[in-house]
């Protein structure tokens, strides 16, 4: 186990011009934080986004905070399959030092929803689009040093158990359950995917993080993406004895793609009871860490997607392509 980063300090990050990141969903929320802090570093930032205009709308944000923010849009639909390999074709990179898996999908009202190939939309969107874009992303991880791929975990998945007969909700669905099930197989991917890269003696890493608390009533304003009342932050007040908002939610996930003492298999989180406070590595609950069900999880992944993230990543370091 390395020794952490001594003063790590949320607000001056270390620099990292020459590297290359991707935010998945950087146009919004905890993904837009992220975004507009790894600009700082003289990074090129890369935002996964659905709709241009969003992205337009975050990356003018971002320069108006980070003057020379060096920032890009990538066409990315997760919950469309057939379109993860051509959106990678458009990045036109040589190398990628890091993907921040953060885009998602919550729900809070039935019905069910599927996608157009009929996968149960927040479980094709938050683990199935990311499984298989962690493949067609493994050349460019690959080319790079010591890249690192950055699964944004939740709260949500601590109480939850995954059934592997019923992946996709179709017997019993409830949007909160479902909800943390996709988290949760996220999250078990993303360490399975670490152990199945040291087997393959990879130079990438895969780690998890989560933001904690983070309340939309905390976080600061980002207009017009993002605006508070000043009534309903006077209301929210009291809570942030407790948690936070989305900017300080960021924080655990960027040091995991940055501190050079982070490493694979670890889950970041605020250090205040995981809910608020700087970023620190967390013990692994044990059902998020269960080898048996991440590999059976894999194995169901593959089929539903055609796609094997940790295979494709091997083949790439073994022939050096």
């Amino acid at each position: 186990m390395s020794t952490l980063t001594p003063h790590w300090d949320v607000h001056r990050l270390p620099p990292a011009h020459g590297k290359t990141f991707l935010v998945t969903g950087g146009n919004a929320g905890i993904g837009y934080f992220v975004a507009e802090q790894l600009a700082t570093t003289g990074a090129v930032v890369v935002l996964g986004s659905r709709t241009a205009a969003k992205a337009d709308a975050a990356m003018t944000s971002i320069r108006s905070r980070v003057p020379g923010a060096r920032l890009r849009h990538m066409p990315l639909d997760l919950a469309d399959l057939s379109t993860l390999s051509t959106a990678v074709d458009t990045l036109h990179l040589d190398h990628l030092d890091a993907v921040v898996h953060n885009a998602g999908v919550a729900l809070d009202d039935p019905p069910r929803r599927e996608t157009a190939a009929g996968h149960e939309l927040m479980f094709a969107t938050n683990h199935l689009g990311h499984f298989a874009l962690t493949r067609w992303l493994a050349p460019l991880l690959s080319a790079a040093p010591a890249a690192r791929v950055v699964t944004v975990g939740s709260f949500a998945a601590r109480s939850e158990r995954l059934d592997l007969d019923d992946l996709q909700s179709t017997r019993d669905y409830r949007p909160k359950r479902t909800y943390g099930r996709s988290k949760l197989a996220q999250m078990s991917f993303a360490l399975e995917l670490d152990r199945r890269l040291r087997a393959a003696h990879s130079t990438v890493s895969s780690l998890v993080a989560h933001p904690g608390g983070a309340l939309d009533a905390l976080t600061p304003p980002r207009p017009p993406l993002h605006e508070v009342t000043p009534a309903r932050r006077l209301r929210a007040l009291p809570a942030a004895l407790l948690v936070q908002g989305k900017e300080a939610g960021a924080w655990p996930i960027v040091r995991a793609v940055l501190d050079p003492a982070a490493e694979g298999g670890q889950l970041w989180g605020p250090r205040t009871f995981g809910l608020r406070g700087i970023p620190r590595p967390e013990p692994v609950p044990a059902h998020i860490s269960d080898p048996t069900t991440a590999n059976a999880l894999w194995t169901r992944s593959t089929t539903l997607t055609g796609a094997d993230p940790a295979l494709a990543l091997a083949d790439v370091r073994r022939t050096g392509a």
